[in-house]
C-alpha cells in the first residue's frame, strides 16, 4: 500500500507540476516524508528529480546558455553543498516537541520553506522582484543553497534568470541545467551519510521515476481543461497543509 500510494502521487504530481507551478520534488518530499526519516525522504526526493532532470535535459540541452550556466550555476554548486550539509546537521539535531511528538529542526525548516514558497505561488506578486544579470553569481549560491536543504531552488532561480536576457527555450533548458548541477552536488553529499537507507529503496525510486514520467506524459493531454488558476490554489493550499503537519510533527 505505501509502494502503491508513492507511484500513484509521483504520477499525479507530475502531471499537476505542468500547470501548477510547483516542482516535482516539491510535492514528492511529503509523500517521501510520510514513510522515511525526513533527510532520507529528501535524498530519495532528489534522486527522483535528478533522473527527471536528466530525462528534460536530453530533449532540451542544445538551447543552454553556456554563459549563464556558468555564472550561475557553478556558484550554485557551493551553495548546494552547504544547504545539503546542513540539512544533515539539522536531520541530526535532537529538536523540539509538540503535544508529545518530537520534531527535528529540519522538519521545522522544511515546514517553513514549503509554506512560504506555496504562498509565493499562490500570491506570486510576492517574488516579483527581479535582479540583473550582474547579480547572477550571488544569486546562484542562494538558489543553490536552498536547493541543497530542501529541494526549493526554482522559483528563486527564475527571479535572477528572468533578466538574463535569454529566449523562452533559454530559458527553461537553462534552468534545468543549472539544476541537474545542484543535484549532482546534493545528492553524494546526502548519500555520504543516508546511502544505507537509499540504497535498499532502488526499485522504488526507479518506479517513483517512471510514474512521474507516465504522468507527464498523460497530464499534458488530460490536464488543460483545469484552469491554471484552480490548480494552482489547491496545491498550494494542500502544500501549507503539510507544511503545518511537518512543523507540528503530523508528518
Amino acid at each position: 500500500m505505501d509502494v502503491f500510494l508513492i507511484l500513484l502521487v509521483a504520477f499525479l504530481a507530475s502531471g499537476l507540476t505542468l500547470i501548477s507551478g510547483f516542482g516535482l520534488g516539491t510535492m514528492m518530499l511529503p509523500v517521501f516524508a510520510l514513510f522515511f526519516p525526513l533527510e532520507v525522504a529528501v535524498g530519495l526526493t532528489a534522486v527522483v528529480h535528478l533522473l527527471n532532470n536528466l530525462f528534460k535535459m536530453g530533449l532540451l540541452f542544445r538551447w543552454v546558455d553556456r554563459a549563464v550556466w556558468l555564472w550561475f550555476g557553478i556558484p550554485g554548486i557551493l551553495g548546494a553543498f552547504l544547504g545539503a550539509n546542513l540539512t544533515l546537521w539539522l536531520g541530526e539535531t535532537e529538536g523540539y516537541h509538540v503535544n508529545g511528538r518530537s520534531v527535528s529542526f529540519l522538519a521545522l525548516a522544511i515546514g517553513i520553506l514549503m509554506i512560504f514558497f506555496a504562498v509565493t505561488e499562490i500570491f506570486p506578486r510576492i517574488l516579483q522582484v527581479t535582479f540583473k544579470r550582474a547579480y547572477l553569481v550571488p544569486g546562484g549560491v542562494l538558489s543553490g543553497f536552498f536547493g541543497g536543504l530542501s529541494g526549493h531552488q526554482g522559483a528563486l532561480r527564475s527571479m535572477f534568470l528572468i533578466k538574463a536576457n535569454l529566449s523562452k527555450e533559454q530559458y527553461i533548458a537553462t534552468g534545468v541545467a543549472i539544476a541537474l548541477l545542484v543535484d549532482l552536488t546534493r545528492i553524494p553529499t546526502y548519500g555520504l551519510a543516508i546511502w544505507e537507507d537509499i540504497q535498499g529503496e532502488i526499485p522504488l525510486l526507479m518506479g517513483a521515476t517512471l510514474s512521474a514520467f507516465l504522468g507527464a506524459f498523460i497530464g499534458k493531454r488530460l490536464i488543460p481543461k483545469i484552469t491554471y488558476r484552480t490548480v494552482q490554489i489547491t496545491v498550494g493550499s494542500l502544500m501549507i497543509l503539510l507544511g503545518i503537519g511537518m512543523i507540528l510533527g503530523w508528518i
